[in-house]
């Protein structure tokens, strides 16, 4: 009889699904424990893992699902599937200013997210006017070989110089530094590319064009190409610049007076099912204590402005003056006519 009723028991344990600790369910401590499915890029995982997801599960009695891939890949799929059981979905600017667009989004309450108050200007502008909250900030610069180039690189226009014929990279215009290019191209022209949506930057790269080489699509390319003596420059962004400089530490990274910023910013899915958590989430990732983390363990620029980082540390990062002086860009702009510039880019650059 007690085999019977041990048997029994074991069953219903079974059936509840209430014995296993970190399982959507009841946690050690007996309550229920909740579930946030984030959709993340999937870099440094385990060091995510580590200082950013445990952490707040240990706090908020939760667990993290976390679900990976590429912008443009997790973009589409959220997009795609009306069911989708993503919560909370961490994209670049530009994939956010679309989904905005679309309707693929809650709306923020900023009143909800304490730590809002501190983010770095720039970042506060766009939060305000519902263009995403952002939680980390890159842009462009140069990267160059002293020693080939032969000349020091101060700015962008440098790029243009008789020198430097056959010799430059520059990312792809589907890419997160894509539209910055055409931006930037359009500056070298002394033409607000908002005014003529475009025409005089395409100009431009059409003039840049005998010191182009290569475009790539991953900064890590880039490797390769520095290596091989193939280029001598290269526009990049700078979270790509670590790895680069391991790889050749004789490289050398400038980033001009005026540059671009790119934010990844976090927002919530209009299928959340538990928008608090959600809230919560984003609250956590502004705060100054994981942002101090974080900009060391990932490498990612702050856009708490309460956040210090040593000198030496922020050497390759958009932080500072140099995060409150970038220049960004117009999503809501540049998102209508994207397709057309990426036609004359390939009918110019790629032809």
């Amino acid at each position: 009889m007690k085999r019977v009723l041990a048997l029994s028991l074991c069953a219903a344990i079974v059936l509840t699904g209430c014995g296993s600790a970190g399982s959507a369910g009841e946690s050690r401590s007996g309550k229920e424990e909740k579930k946030l499915v984030l959709s993340t890029y999937g870099l440094s995982e385990d060091i995510s893992e580590e200082e950013v997801y445990k952490p707040f599960e240990d706090q908020f009695n939760c667990k993290i699902v976390t679900e990976t891939g590429s912008t443009n890949e997790r973009y589409t799929k959220l997009s795609a599937n009306t069911e989708s059981t993503i919560d909370v979905i961490e994209l670049s600017q530009s994939m956010t200013a679309k989904g905005i667009e679309e309707g693929l989004f809650e709306p923020l309450d900023l009143s909800k997210i304490e730590n809002s108050q501190y983010l770095i200007t720039t970042a506060k502008t766009m939060a305000d006017a519902g263009q995403g909250v952002a939680y980390t900030i890159n842009s462009i610069g140069i990267m160059y070989d002293p020693e080939a180039v032969g000349f020091e690189i101060k700015s962008f226009d440098d790029l243009w110089k008789a020198e430097l014929k056959g010799s430059i990279a520059i990312p792809v215009i589907t890419t997160t530094f894509g539209p910055a290019m055409v931006y930037m191209a359009s500056d070298y022209k002394g033409v607000d590319v908002t005014s003529d949506n475009g025409k005089a930057a395409f100009e431009a790269l059409e003039e840049l064009k005998p010191n182009l080489v290569k475009t790539y699509a991953k900064s890590s390319d880039l490797i390769n190409m520095f290596t091989s003596g193939e280029i001598k420059a290269a526009i990049v962004g700078d979270f790509g610049v670590p790895t680069i400089k391991e790889a050749n530490p004789d490289l050398k990274y400038v980033t001009p007076d005026v540059t671009y910023a790119n934010f990844n910013t976090i927002s919530i899915t209009k299928n959340c099912k538990d928008k608090e958590l959600a809230y919560a989430y984003i609250n956590y990732r502004l705060s100054k204590e994981l942002q101090g983390k974080t900009s060391k363990a990932l490498n990612e620029a702050p856009t708490n402005n309460q956040v210090e980082i040593a000198e030496e540390n922020a050497v390759n990062m958009t932080y500072g003056a140099a995060a409150e002086n970038a220049k960004v860009l117009d999503y809501s702009f540049v998102n209508p006519i994207l397709s057309d510039w990426i036609d004359q880019w390939n009918r110019i650059i790629n032809s």
